[in-house]
């Protein structure tokens, strides 16, 4: 007595690939669109379904096919019982054909294609051509299928798959109804292969489940792919141990491990935790791989902490992250990841990975305590201030106490006297003060030439308008004159001269007077003025061509204005 043949058996792949349109997992925008246009007889010629590997782009367009062809007429929910229906779902209706672009790139191909689109359909409603990554047509292949698709018979519809849409010419995508799949939330993953697997009968951990699920990276046919092989692996029984073995992953504790000695600065303790990573087996540029995602993830949670309350986060995950993610300052994470993702590209091509991977925790380790770059040009400036000598002081004089800045004066009262006179002793009170503050435009220039910064404080006068200034704030309209980087300059050296951070923002036009015009309007009010006294203008009278040169206060020595302006 012979046994009978038992059935070949399935993946799960392809055991539970969809057959309704309800069953395509995070697609509702798809779902919806191609329900209402099948019920309101609105059919597209052509469909062009986009994505990466594994959403559901074939499974899709098989769906259109049957739902265009089944006898209950074109309707969203094909029967899956009648003949054409049956015949789709085992791929052997002669009505509809799909072909795949990789193998069959030529214009020959497309020609044949052309040339039996022509003739009516043998057994079904519509000719249906399903050509899968069109993206892999040639250019002649795609310029004789144009006009085809332009204008088919009416018994003809296209579906196109592809996950590369910026190589299909822009001919083509605008003559299709465009749908975009989306990768699939972890979440939504975790939750159908928790179906699957109850109606497989076999046991899988929900840790596992969102470790496959992570894996998947967004791909349904992926994630069912390995939840296939770690069952298989299991023999009935997965947990979240036996799918890392498999997969290859750190065990996610052991990451919270090492990202939070190398950002303490533990280097002994990191390279140890790195080791005995290594030891298991877990290749380095998967640990850098897991530091950099864990990175992210810690990042995105100090900016929306409610992502760590999401079903596919596990409790301990959820309690560490949220205290990691609360201690990290966020310019601390920001260079984290960009260390750690040059690194992982440093361990690819390294000819030893886990010498080039505990190099970058090396690096990362000794800067993890260092403050933000904003505050060491702030902790520089004052440090360079404090050992500096007041302006105006001799090399000779005794040490004292830092003098401040004195308060800042307008343009015009600048003056070689002024600059010559000593200066007054500081109080005690104003030595212990902390940097000056400016409190208008005008200080700001004063302030960059007490800095001594002469061409900044020239540019400040000349070649910007002044439009607005406010506490941290300033707006300038920039002259033709004035240079490119003007405004982050004046920001970099406001923020070392003062210890805050200023905003300087630029506007594309403004009336207002340049400091300089200022102080000429000014010069000029005070020579109409001084014009007008009657000793002066008896003088001027007497003295044909004579003119006034300098306006000084009563009892000043020497001219602090002169016809050469501020």
């Amino acid at each position: 007595m012979t046994a009978e043949p038992t059935a070949p058996y399935r993946v799960l792949a392809r055991k539970y690939r969809p057959t309704t349109l309800a069953g395509l997992v995070g697609q509702d925008v798809l779902v919806r669109t191609l329900t209402n246009a099948f019920q309101s007889g609105r059919i597209a010629q052509a469909y062009l379904l986009t994505g990466v590997r594994g959403v559901g782009k074939t499974t899709t367009a098989r769906l259109i096919a049957r739902m265009l062809n089944c006898e209950r007429g074109p309707t969203p929910e094909p029967c899956g019982t009648c003949a054409q229906c049956t015949a789709i779902l085992e791929d052997r209706h002669v009505d509809v054909l799909e072909m795949d672009a990789a193998s069959r790139t030529g214009i020959d191909d497309v020609r044949e294609l052309i040339d039996g689109a022509r003739y009516v359909p043998t057994a079904a409603r519509h000719k249906v051509y399903i050509i899968d990554e069109i993206h892999m047509l040639s250019e002649k292949a795609f310029n004789a299928l144009l006009k085809t698709l332009e204008e088919p018979p009416p018994h003809v519809k296209f579906v196109f798959a592809t996950t590369e849409v910026r190589k299909v010419p822009v001919t083509i995508v605008s003559r299709c109804q465009r749908f975009d799949l989306r990768r699939i939330d972890a979440d939504l993953l975790v939750e159908h292969f928790a179906g699957i697997v109850a109606a497989e009968g076999v046991r899988v951990t929900p840790d596992a489940l969102r470790l496959i699920a992570r894996a998947a990276d967004g791909s349904v046919r992926d994630g069912l792919s390995l939840l296939d092989q770690a069952i298989a692996h299991g023999d009935g029984t997965v947990d979240e141990a036996l799918v890392k073995g498999m997969l290859g992953l750190a065990d996610r504790t052991a990451v919270f491990d090492l990202l939070e000695r190398v950002m303490a600065g533990d280097l002994k303790g990191a390279l140890d935790e790195f080791k005995r990573q290594h030891d298991a087996g877990v290749d380095p540029g998967v640990v850098l791989a897991d530091l950099l995602e864990l990175v992210h993830w810690l990042t995105r949670v100090k900016v929306a902490p409610e992502l760590a309350q999401g079903a596919a986060v596990a409790e301990a995950e959820r309690q560490r992250g949220a205290a990691l993610a609360q201690r990290l300052a966020m310019p601390a994470l920001a260079r984290a990841w960009q260390m750690l993702l040059k690194g992982h590209g440093e361990v690819r091509v390294a000819p030893s990975p886990r010498a080039a991977a505990e190099m970058v925790l090396v690096r990362l380790a000794h800067v993890a305590d260092l403050p933000p770059p904003g505050e060491l040009m702030a902790l520089l400036a004052g440090e360079a201030s404090a050992a500096a000598p007041p302006r105006g002081t001799p090399a000779s004089a005794p040490a004292g106490p830092r003098a401040e800045l004195p308060p800042w004066e307008p343009v015009a009262a600048a003056a070689p006297a002024a600059a010559a006179a000593p200066a007054p002793a500081p109080t005690p009170a104003r030595a212990e003060a902390g940097p000056a503050q400016p409190r208008s435009f005008a200080e700001v220039a004063a302030l960059a030439d007490a800095r001594k910064e002469p061409m900044l404080a020239a540019h400040l006068r000349s070649n910007v308008r002044p439009v607005r200034f406010a506490e941290g704030q300033i707006e300038l309209c920039p002259l033709e004159a004035a240079p490119a980087s003007l405004a982050t300059d004046l920001a970099a050296r406001l923020l070392a001269w003062t210890g805050r951070p200023w905003k300087v923002a630029l506007v594309a036009r403004s009336d207002a007077p340049t400091l300089r015009e200022q102080a000429e309007r000014e010069l000029e009010e005070r020579r109409r003025k001084a014009a007008q006294d009657p000793v002066v203008g008896a003088v001027l009278q007497a003295f044909p061509g004579a003119r006034i040169t300098a306006i000084r206060p009563r009892g000043s020595a020497t001219a602090s204005n002169s016809d050469e302006g501020p």
